[in-house]
């Protein structure tokens, strides 16, 4: 059947119709198909049928077959006021079919409240070529409900607070033009429920706490071109989500408080226009919720107050736009944004995460992860391969960076060495130069134990003579000054190493292997103890008054004293006016 007209003409012949099934009418229906210029680019014949032999098959009770009619003004509220039922009164159908039918109405076309029995109900093929279209409030047995390749011209149409059973509702293949598609209020059972390929053009979709029970949801390929799209207080069971290459359009795609169940979502390869994204306060049990590949526009992205504990959410490879993207006080089981531009700011203030993976991300705005009025609790944090042109707002102490790195299970030495030294970068940049001293720890000691681990790789005899440089560093930079970040630390050492002599000068002269003499004689008359650690002070410290000298072993303990008393000097001013500086 032609589906892309503009406009229809509709001419009734006095010739009987017979279908390809049999079945007959007095009368046959010509469909002319016009393009927006008039000219004709398609026609079709159809049964046209007694509207009142229809009520009357209705109202008898008998199976309604409509299969490639042409059915005008069907509307069940005129068949309520006929049979003097109430606006509401049900109105069943034992046995229904309406396969490639057309359908045209000058207001509405009016299935509500209707009975389906059990068995498969078929529209597909179908045109609704004029006036909206009504089942709201509609009771659909066991069985498939078929709106497969129909057309909605009017776009306008309703199936609020409808049932169905166990079948599948198939709306795949569709074309619904511009109006309110309301699906609001809707109870589907545990059959396949697909919108597959469906264009549903401009307007309002309307999922409104419609519950999808436990069967797989399939919106594969479905388009939208503006409007909004509203799923607010929807629930889904536990049952695959498709929404992979949709296409929104610049449509509010309104996710909020949906309860996703516990299947798999897949958002991959969708796309998001310029209007908002907002999932605030959505949840799931458990599963995956994927937006890999996604495209999103210049609209803000809410995906704050997120209750998804055990839910791996996903959004690796996705382009976010222009919009400001947040996640504030938001739960995951993980969070990736692995390989993404960050080019707008993100709030990652999430409450909880077992993992949070940033690696390999352009980070060219401001990425904030520094808790506020709650804590943010994120396990393991990856930022491995981020390159930062932006900012981090981070906290060394609130964040636990140290320990959300190290808990990385499937990052190298290597690695986690950069991610600490992309915090200390960071932090200076920032201003919080106690947390830059943290990190540049850190980093040191990570980028050692790497470079130690690939020389000891190489094997043979030679990667024992590693330790050495590696012992060296361990404990001049190390632990001596923690790499010039501490000169309290430096200091503590400086009076350990003068404490260290003098107590190797005292022993020495002990056991007989070394002493220190005075030049001038002993006019204050120290003891053996106390001038061991007064040599000791004026060797360390260089000053060299020359009334006390080493003579034995002491000697080469005093030249390896005074290399050690201009190095820690040196070291002490270093970190000292390292602090002062900044």
């Amino acid at each position: 059947m032609v589906s892309n007209y503009l406009n229809y003409n509709v001419e009734i012949k006095n010739v009987k119709f017979i279908s390809d099934d049999g079945r007959t009418c007095p009368r046959t229906a010509i469909v002319t198909f016009l393009n927006e210029r008039g000219e004709e680019i398609g026609n079709e014949l159809f049964g046209a049928v007694d509207m009142q032999l229809v009520y009357e098959n209705i109202r008898e009770g008998k199976e309604l077959n409509l299969d490639n009619f042409y059915i005008p003004e069907f509307s069940l509220a005129a068949f309520r006021r006929h049979n003097n039922l109430d606006k509401k009164d049900p109105v069943t159908f034992n046995g229904f079919s309406a396969k490639n039918a057309f359908f045209e109405a000058k207001t509405v076309t009016d299935f509500s409240h209707s009975i389906f029995p059990d068995g498969d109900i078929s529209f597909e093929g179908t045109h609704f070529a004029k006036g909206k279209v009504i089942f709201s409030g509609s009771v659909f047995g066991k069985g498939n409900v078929n709106f497969s390749h129909t057309l909605f011209r009017d776009g306008n149409i309703e199936f609020a607070g409808s049932s169905f059973g166990d079948g599948d509702f198939l709306f795949k293949n569709t074309v619904v033009k511009d109006g309110v598609k309301d699906f609001q209020d809707i109870h589907f059972g545990d059959g396949e429920v697909t919108f597959a390929n469906t264009e549903f053009n401009s307007g309002e979709l309307l999922f409104i706490n419609t519950k999808f029970n436990n069967g797989r949801f399939n919106f594969k390929i479905t388009r939208i071109t503006g409007g909004k799209v509203d799923f607010h207080y929807s629930v889904f069971g536990n049952c695959d989500i498709m929404f992979e290459r949709t296409e929104f359009g610049n449509s509010r795609v309104d996710f909020r408080t949906v309860d996703f169940g516990s299947g798999r979502v897949n958002f991959n390869r969708s796309v998001f226009g310029n209007g908002e994204v907002d999932f605030e306060g959505a949840s799931c049990k458990a599963g995956k919720i994927q937006f890999k590949k996604a495209e999103m526009g210049s609209g803000p992205k809410k995906f704050n107050l997120m209750e998804m504990d055990n839910t791996d959410i996903s959004f690796e490879r996705t382009e976010f736009g222009s919009g400001d993207v947040t996640f504030f006080e938001s739960k995951f089981g993980s969070l990736s944004l692995k390989s993404c531009h960050l080019d707008q700011y993100f709030d990652l203030r999430v409450s909880k995460a077992q993992l949070l993976d940033i690696s390999d991300t352009i980070v060219r705005d401001i990425i904030d992860l520094e808790p506020y009025d709650f804590p943010v609790n994120i396990k393991v944090l990856d930022l491995s391969g981020m390159r930062l042109i932006g900012k981090l707002y981070i906290d060394w102490q609130n964040n636990k960076c140290n320990q959300s790195i190290l808990n990385q299970e499937n990052t190298t030495l290597r690695q986690k060495a950069d991610q600490f030294r992309i915090l200390k970068e960071n932090f200076n940049g920032t201003g919080k130069y106690d947390d830059e001293d943290e990190a540049y720890v850190m980093f040191k000691r990570y980028e050692a134990k790497s470079r130690l681990t690939k020389e000891m790789e190489k094997g043979g005899a030679r990667r024992y003579f590693t330790y050495i440089p590696y012992g060296f560093q361990w404990l001049l930079f190390d632990k001596i000054g923690l790499y010039a970040t501490s000169p309290g630390r430096v200091l503590f050492s400086v009076v350990f190493f003068w404490l260290f002599f003098g107590i190797s000068y005292y022993l020495l002269e002990l056991i007989g292997l070394g002493k220190t003499v005075s030049s001038v004689g002993n006019p204050d008359n120290l003891t053996v103890f106390v001038q061991s650690f007064y040599h000791a002070a004026i060797t360390f410290f260089t000053i060299g008054y020359g009334d006390t000298y080493p003579m034995g072993m002491s000697r080469i303990l005093a030249g390896f004293e005074g290399f050690m008393g201009v190095f820690m000097m040196s070291y002490f001013t270093v970190a000292f006016v390292r602090k002062i500086l900044r």
